[in-house]
């Protein structure tokens, strides 16, 4: 019974989706005035986390970021249940990608890749990726509960050739394609919450925040390059994607350094224009503790 339930959401979606993404705009505005005066959705771990971050900017700065954060986000919604029907070709006229000559100069440098960024922009937009590129795309992800919505997130990320991992596998995965002399790209979302175990502490806009620490040991253990992928938001529905090669040796350096560095580098994105990165997700939820203050790491 479940999965005819999921079939007919699935296809309720692809039904509901199917005008042009102009139209669909409409249907955003109406999202945005209900979360923004009836719902109320996640306003207040949204007020907290921007608060937090930004305790210079005065209570109407906090609030002009959170209307365009909130109008981003329902914009960004649409957006992605639009790639249902999303083609190629569509993609490449409103995705411009920048830069990508550093992985050429890596693919030829026989350099497996690191590519990390942050939930910023529309990174589910980024599927169209693999057309760009000669190494082989990995897109690491966690399977949803939510059945229906699993499947169209894996479909949408996958439909132009890029290859699903769950999270769990994803060493063993990169293995396998190390052994086939196949070259790869790993892309790592780096800021979401890591669960109580196995993190890293830092400063982390304003705030002691905990990161995941697997892509930067699977990184070093490797010796892969480091790419930080910027999403920049031109206008409603248009973005350019930038690369920065950050490291290209990885093997030598410090445990952490890379984190670090992709840390601020993603911070500095989010300080230059904040309304874009996903401040609904309650990021700061776990608090450091007493001992990992003295530590700093958990392994």
């Amino acid at each position: 019974m479940s999965k005819i339930i999921d079939k007919f959401l699935y296809s309720l979606v692809w039904l509901l989706t199917s005008p042009p993404l102009n139209l669909l705009y409409f249907v955003s505005a109406l999202f945005y005035l209900l979360i923004q005066y009836v719902i109320g959705y996640r306003k207040k771990i949204t007020y907290k986390n921007l608060t937090l971050s930004f305790p210079e900017k005065s209570e109407k700065e906090i609030r002009v970021i959170m209307k365009k954060f909130f109008k981003h986000l329902c914009d960004f919604s649409i957006e992605s249940l639009k790639s249902i029907h999303l083609t190629q070709k569509q993609l490449d006229k409103r995705l411009k990608y920048e830069n990508t000559e550093i992985f050429e100069d890596l693919y030829n440098e026989k350099k497996d890749i690191a590519l990390v960024s942050g939930h910023y922009g529309n990174w589910e937009w980024i599927a169209n990726l693999p057309s760009k590129i000669s190494h082989k795309l990995l897109i690491i992800y966690r399977p949803l509960k939510v059945k229906f919505i699993d499947k169209m997130i894996f479909d949408n990320r996958s439909k132009f050739g890029t290859v699903m991992i769950p999270m769990k596998d994803i060493y063993k995965e990169i293995l396998r394609y190390k052994e086939r002399n196949e070259q790869i790209v790993v892309w790592f979302l780096v800021d979401q919450r890591p669960p109580r175990r196995n993190k890293y502490w830092t400063k982390f806009l304003n705030q002691d925040t905990a990161f995941y620490t697997g892509f930067d040991k699977i990184a070093k253990k490797l010796d892969m390059a480091v790419v930080f992928m910027h999403i920049d938001k031109i206008k409603r529905g248009y973005y350019n994607v930038q690369f920065k090669k950050l490291y290209e040796n990885t093997s030598e350096l410090p445990d952490f350094e890379i984190t670090d560095k992709v840390i601020k580098t993603l911070e500095d994105s989010i300080v230059n224009k904040p309304e874009y990165w996903l401040w609904s997700h309650n990021r700061w939820k776990h608090k450091m503790e007493q001992t990992e203050k003295t530590l700093q790491v958990t392994i």
